[in-house]
């Protein structure tokens, strides 16, 4: 339980700073409002903003009960995850995160936020070559250098070849 805690409490931080405040101030310095109906582009970006935001859910519940830790860096999960989303794509939770700010600027027809979403994935991409695939390498070795090689960084893989953990091969 006090896992789930630590989670909740790192994940509001994340979405709360990444996701809504800035951009909110995006929004709010382009001059963008809320637009005063709803068509399809609304609905798409909504709908993509709605399963990103589900995807990173998942994502955190399976480092809490897979993992025994959190995404945050600094109370990181004590076993390699590579079940639930990550069987398919090794970066779901940030794949997630940039989505829905995608979605986001569907909706407000914001190039600004487009343009947000973009250094948001080429800074996670940054963290993610530079920081987390050496950290994990050096606390998981052989294990994560083998899921390195079978799923991919960004793009998900859904086909018969995917990540199967050693205990369910």
């Amino acid at each position: 339980m006090i896992i789930l805690a630590r989670a909740a409490a790192y994940s509001t931080l994340f979405i709360g700073v990444l996701l809504i405040l800035l951009p909110g101030r995006i929004l709010a310095w382009s001059g963008m409002t809320r637009p005063a109906t709803f068509g399809p582009p609304d609905l798409a970006g909504a709908a993509l903003t709605g399963l990103a935001g589900a995807l990173a859910l998942w994502c955190i519940g399976t480092f809490v009960v897979v993992g025994k830790g959190t995404p945050a860096p600094f109370d990181p999960p004590r076993r390699l995850v590579v079940r639930g989303p990550y069987r398919f794509v090794r970066n779901p939770m940030y794949l997630g995160a940039g989505l829905a700010i995608w979605g986001a600027a569907l909706v407000y027809r914001s190039l600004a936020l487009f343009g947000y979403g973009a250094v948001f994935f080429l800074a996670m991409h940054a963290l993610v070559v530079a920081y987390e695939e050496p950290t994990l390498e050096r606390a998981f070795g052989e294990e994560y250098a083998a899921y390195r090689l079978r799923v991919p960084r960004w793009l998900p893989h859904f086909g018969a070849g995917r990540w199967r953990s050693p205990e369910r091969s």
